[in-house]
């Protein structure tokens, strides 16, 4: 069998190897003065054997039991009286002795990065006593490594980053792989690394297995991930060691280092100029080839002449620049802006700052297009005042527009009537002046708000609005009164100069000093004995009593007229009434019971409450006469009867029928008069059983009869129906007779041969049945005689 160069340097090592550890397990046992043996009823001896450990190569192929070693004592003279046994790991399963002989073999394949060794105990027993002749002794069996395992990458794939433009020598990742061979010996387990895939970019060390950079510069928007592909080999990398490899995926990570640059260097926009405040004019944005927070921007507007009129923001998401206005736009006044717009980077690195200015500029110019503009007023409020006293016509001030267009175009004026409902105002359509349309009440309204609407005579569409408050300026057109209705009593133990009432007074005017009042008795009430009246001079009068000794059974109740004037200009006056009623008083001066009235009336009660006490109880009286009609009053029956009769209306139609059964003039009263062959009425609370009641033929029975029994039939068929509707419903029931005498006039019978009919008897019906009587009859006349 020719080898190979590699196979066969492995066969050589492994046949040096398995005669050195052969030549060790064949040691032999001998005397050990060490450990004394001590056996019960004999002498003590000196120990007679011992071993050492033995070794044992992993992984062998043979058919054969693999030979371990040999046991052997002194004691055993090679007579066969001597008898080994074996006990521990895998005695008897993995490791059997000869008995005899002492000799150790493996049965099954060893694995050491299983289990390393294997711990044993061996005795020496007599044959024939089976009682020891040697101590136990405890020996061990180590598996010897062979290079059966690669190295393993056990946290591959691996993923790792760095950042771009990074200098030569930037350690990435560490990778690292493990051996299952024994460490400690030889170099099974001895493991270098090298790179298979991912030069000249990176490099690996080959103990350590640190990746590194391995050239300047590397650019991200160049190339931003690399796949690399490490090996481990054992036997420090010699030719035959075991290899495993593993992948690592290397992303460049983004710098600073591209500057921000706009792909133009002007840009235009139209706006229309009714383009609302805030709205959106346009978006620009300057391209930068790094990602995330290196390519996030800031915009300024740095120069021109819309920097008051125009704003710019930066949106987060896309970074772009967004224009809005920030002002109105006004064609006439302006018709284009031109702005310088500078983008720059916020997080600049320094390290790249040679690579330029990490800024740009550029030039927005926005042209502002003319839209048909609703007409615009001189002022957004006019304020105008007028007094109440003011005539109607009365001009109260003048509100102007004009068209904002280059056009110009006269302007209308109307008054939104929404919010001048009562009509108080009018306008001149063409000069826009205000006048008065109803006479004014500032009292009902002090201040009218008004929109005047303002339109284009070429474009009514374009209208323009303006407010108007129009206040009502006040003046002396309202007499002053009480300030309340007053309940005044007097006791009928009052004394002299008592004071029985404090008065106020209001007035609907507003003058601009404040009211002043002035209170006085009336001319015919000042000398009066009862009551007199003094002004407080604040606006306010008291009424005091002139005498003692009032008597509620000889006046119950005073009137007393007070005269108040106003100081406006001019003054109005008002004469006011008050009601002073007389009572008995406690001895507090508390009233207890006034007017004549009290004598009569319960203790507490008022007037208020005893009518509403009566009002109560004759509401309860109408509801019971109502109740007690209604049950009095008696059901109509259901049904007419005779007397009852009530003729419908008959429509009479002028068409030339007729016959027996022609009901014009029928005696409607036959129909009515149910009490004639009326059968028993089913109940109908018990629901009977439904029976299909048979029709009977109606030949020789008088009419009244036939039209009598036909209603009564449809009127038992309802009782006996569980599915009727009750008695107030109305049914119908279509009749149409019994027949003629004559029979049928049908002529599908005529032609038979067998037919037996005779119509001669129409001849005798007159000239109207003269033809019929020609075509069917049999006389000497007929047309098929």
């Amino acid at each position: 069998m020719k080898l190979g160069k590699v196979e066969f340097c492995h066969f050589l090592q492994i046949i040096a190897l398995f005669l050195c550890l052969s030549g060790m397990n064949q040691a032999e046992l001998s005397r050990s003065r060490s450990k004394p043996y001590f056996q019960s009823g004999r002498p003590r001896t000196k120990r007679s054997w011992v071993w050492n450990q033995f070794f044992v190569l992993e992984e062998y192929m043979g058919t054969d039991p693999l030979y371990v070693g040999k046991l052997h004592s002194d004691v055993d003279k090679g007579d066969g009286s001597i008898k080994y046994i074996l006990s521990g790991e895998g005695a008897s399963s993995i490791f059997i002795i000869d008995e005899n002989t002492g000799d150790i073999h493996a049965t099954k394949r060893l694995d050491r990065e299983e289990q390393a060794y294997y711990t044993l105990r061996a005795q020496a027993l007599d044959r024939l006593t089976n009682k020891p002749v040697e101590p136990e002794s405890e020996f061990v069996i180590k598996i010897q490594d062979i290079n059966d395992n690669e190295p393993k990458f056990l946290d591959g794939p691996y993923t790792a980053g760095v950042p771009e433009m990074s200098p030569v020598g930037t350690s990435v990742v560490q990778v690292t792989a493990t051996d299952a061979d024994d460490p400690t010996y030889g170099n099974s387990a001895r493991v270098v690394y090298s790179i298979l895939q991912g030069q000249p970019y990176f490099s690996v060390e080959p103990k350590t297995g640190i990746i590194k950079t391995a050239l300047p510069n590397m650019d991200r928007e160049a190339k931003d991930q690399y796949l690399l592909v490490i090996q481990a080999k054992d036997m420090v990398g010699q030719n035959g060691g075991l290899s495993g490899t593993t992948s690592v995926t290397v992303t460049l990570t983004d710098v600073n280092d591209n500057p921000p640059r706009f792909p133009r260097r002007s840009y235009q926009y139209n706006v229309p100029e009714s383009l609302p405040v805030a709205s959106v004019v346009a978006r620009i944005k300057a391209a930068d080839a790094d990602v995330g927070p290196n390519a996030e921007m800031e915009y300024k507007i740095v120069d021109g002449d819309g920097l008051g009129v125009f704003k710019i923001s930066v949106d987060k998401d896309t970074q772009e620049g967004i224009i809005t206005i920030q002002k109105e736009l006004d064609f006439e006044a302006k018709t284009s802006y031109t702005l310088r717009i500078e983008a720059a980077n916020k997080h600049v690195d320094s390290r790249f700052q040679s690579l330029g200015p990490f800024s740009d500029m550029t030039t927005v110019k926005i042209i502002v297009e003319d839209v048909d503009e609703p007409p615009v007023f001189t002022s957004r409020l006019y304020s105008m005042v007028v007094s109440e006293a003011a005539k109607v016509g009365t001009i109260i001030g003048t509100v102007a527009a004009h068209d904002p267009d280059v056009s110009n175009s006269p302007v209308r004026y109307s008054i939104d009537r929404n919010t001048d409902l009562e009509r108080y105002f009018n306008i001149d359509a063409n000069s826009g002046v205000i006048t008065t349309a109803k006479s004014l009440d500032r009292e009902s309204n002090a201040v009218h708000n008004i929109t005047v609407l303002a339109m284009e005579s070429q474009n009514p569409a374009q209208i323009g609005r303006g407010y108007v408050a129009i206040t009502i300026l006040d003046i002396n057109d309202n007499a002053p009164e009480f300030a309340m209705e007053y309940e005044t009593t007097v006791c009928e133990n009052a004394q002299p100069g008592q004071v029985i009432q404090k008065i106020s007074a209001v007035d609907k005017d507003d003058p601009p000093s404040g009211h002043q009042f002035y209170f006085s008795l009336t001319a015919e009430a000042a000398n009066n004995h009862n009551f007199t009246l003094q002004d407080n001079k604040d606006n306010t009068a008291s009424v005091l009593t002139r005498r003692n000794g009032f008597r509620r059974q000889e006046q119950s109740v005073f009137y007393l007229p007070i005269f108040i004037v106003d100081s406006g200009s001019p003054s109005l006056s008002s004469t006011n009434t008050l009601t002073i009623r007389v009572c008995d008083c406690d001895a507090d001066g508390i009233a207890q019971t006034c007017n004549a009235e009290a004598y009569i009336l319960p203790a507490g009660l008022s007037t208020g409450a005893l009518i509403a006490i009566l009002a109560c109880v004759l509401t309860l009286l109408v509801l019971v006469l109502l109740i007690v009609t209604m049950r009095r009053r008696k059901k109509e029956p259901l049904i007419f009867d005779e007397e009852r009769d009530i003729r419908e209306n008959i429509v009479r139609y002028d068409d030339e029928g007729g016959g027996e059964e022609d009901t014009e003039a029928f005696d409607m009263a036959a129909l009515r008069n149910l009490n004639i062959i009326r059968d028993t009425k089913t109940r109908r609370d018990v629901t009977p059983e439904i029976q299909f009641l048979s029709r009977p033929t109606f030949k020789s029975i008088p009419d009244n009869v036939i039209f009598r029994e036909f209603i009564w039939e449809r009127l038992k068929e309802a009782d006996v129906d569980p599915c009727a509707p009750p008695y107030d419903s109305l049914q119908t029931y279509a009749f149409e007779g019994n027949g003629s005498v004559a029979e049928s006039l049908s002529s599908l019978d005529s032609i038979s041969s067998n037919s037996d009919q005779n119509y001669d008897y129409l001849s005798d019906w007159g000239p109207r049945f003269k033809r019929l009587a020609d075509m069917y009859g049999t006389g000497p006349d007929s047309l098929y005689s």
